[in-house]
């Protein structure tokens, strides 16, 4: 059994406690470091676990580590870890900087551990009922909307949000970063609450993303669209549609996947549209168990570290190119 301490216990911290309660079949929990009193007694009293007073010796009582404090202390907390050689799960995204994120990735390679990144979004349910539907889009479309939390607030909308539909397309488009084009407004923060980035890829996929922290409603949503086929992703509603067409009516007509007949100008298409099975899971716990599975497999984990660099990478080149258009603009 790995032995797991959690660094910090905010919001999200104390959920990341929850799970990993419920996983003490695959953790030992060891307990907990955060800095704030108030909120640590608390926990400690709500959840029964042990409060450590130093995180140096947390760290050196325990096989894995997980970070769950603001982006500002990842590295430092993350640097830490990695000199003990401890496994390491920390939240999006990697690093505060770029420069932080590059003597991480030298530190990791060094040591040799599991490391993965918290896009907890590759474990929604939407997602994961695509299961292994063959993905090679060439247009992506993604809406992430929030009404504001000053929780995230420290950090542009590009690193607190859109940051989760970066990591998700670039896993599912396997191609190199071609052009980058992106603006942004700062409405109520010092940095920009509201983004729009397009992002081409050399092999001709073309994704337009949206994240705005300032929205009266919710939304995450995104849709996919390549040769002969559609797919719509609702990670809020938790929901997944294809729509996919055909020469020939090969389709297994159900209930749930009608078979459509379209004329076209090429001859008739055939047209069928259904909604994958949606299994309920708890994501958060379960990337803490997938993680827990690549360390005792010795498996690279679903979200690695070279993942969370690479997305993290994206999100400050979309920030540059918004900075500048706004250097332009002023």
């Amino acid at each position: 059994m790995l032995k797991i301490g959690v660094l910090g216990v905010g919001y999200l911290g104390k959920i990341h406690l929850k799970c990993l309660q419920m996983l003490g079949h695959t953790y030992q929990m060891v307990g907990f470091y955060d800095p704030n009193d108030q909120a640590a007694a608390a926990v400690a009293a709500e959840f029964g676990v042990q409060r450590w007073h130093n995180p140096d010796e947390l760290l050196d009582a325990v096989d894995v580590v997980d970070i769950v404090t603001p982006t500002t202390t990842h590295y430092e907390m993350a640097a830490k870890a990695l000199s003990k050689g401890k496994h390491i799960f920390i939240e999006k995204p990697l690093t505060h900087t770029l420069e932080e994120a590059d003597e991480l990735m030298r530190l990791y390679r060094e040591k040799g551990v599991k490391v993965q990144v918290g896009h907890v979004e590759r474990f929604n349910p939407a997602l994961l009922a695509l299961g292994d539907f063959a993905l090679n889009p060439m247009f992506v479309e993604a809406h992430r909307l929030a009404v504001f939390n000053p929780r995230g607030a420290d950090v542009s909308v590009i690193l607190d949000l859109m940051i989760h539909d970066l990591d998700i397309l670039l896993s599912l488009v396997k191609s190199p970063v071609k052009q980058v084009s992106a603006s942004g407004v700062a409405v109520v923060s010092d940095s920009p609450d509201i983004g729009n980035a397009r992002i081409e890829f050399e092999n001709g996929c073309v994704a337009n993303l949206t994240a705005s922290r300032i929205s009266l409603k919710q939304m995450r949503k995104l849709r996919l669209f390549q040769k002969d086929a559609y797919i719509s992703l609702d990670f809020l509603e938790k929901q997944a549609q294809v729509v996919r067409l055909s020469d020939e009516n090969t389709f297994a007509e159900g209930e749930n996947t009608p078979v459509m007949e379209l004329e076209t100008a090429k001859g008739k298409k055939y047209i069928q549209m259904s909604m994958p099975e949606i299994q309920p899971v708890n994501a958060i716990k379960m990337e803490l168990e997938s993680f827990a599975s690549s360390i005792t497999r010795d498996e690279r984990p679903v979200v690695s570290i070279e993942d969370g660099y690479s997305a993290l990478k994206l999100a400050y080149r979309i920030n540059e190119d918004m900075d500048r258009r706004l250097q332009d603009l002023a």
